[in-house]
């Protein structure tokens, strides 16, 4: 079943929305001043792309992708750090068509990859990205 959905930018306007759907995401309490500096920041730079999906009462999802030049791939690459779809709208074709964007921006912008990140807890993630035509090649490490 497909849900129809407009997909449009991320505005000013659309801060409560997201700040409430990352922090359903991370199952935490942000701090939203520093949250709302860093979204004002990021959706201003012209390397990042952040879109809303939206139906004609509510937004039902969201996706942010960053992009950067790096060395080992000798040119742009861009990687979702956020995506996020509405629980009650799952499965219902939204996270494809916020994906379609980001292919459309990819190509559009000549990035060499594309990469997304997910928690090892969400294990359910890892099909839905290898669903999403994404393919699982390299570990991630970090601190903190």
């Amino acid at each position: 079943m497909s849900l129809k959905a407009n997909i449009r930018k991320a505005e000013n306007q659309d801060l409560d929305f997201v700040y409430k759907a990352i922090c359903e995401l991370e199952n935490e309490v942000l701090d939203f001043e520093f949250f709302k500096i860093i979204f004002n920041e990021n959706i201003s730079s012209p390397k990042n792309l952040y879109l809303i999906a939206e139906n004609e009462t509510e937004g039902l999802g969201f996706i942010s992708f960053h992009t950067q030049n790096l060395l080992h791939h000798c040119g742009l690459v861009g990687e979702i750090q956020e995506f996020f779809i509405h629980q009650k709208y799952r499965g219902e074709g939204i996270g494809r068509l916020l994906i379609s964007e980001i292919l459309n921006f990819a190509e559009q912008n000549n990035l060499k990859s594309i990469e997304v990140t997910t928690n090892k807890k969400r294990i359910e993630n890892v099909a839905i990205y290898e669903n999403l035509g994404f393919t699982l090649s390299h570990n991630k490490f970090t601190i903190y």
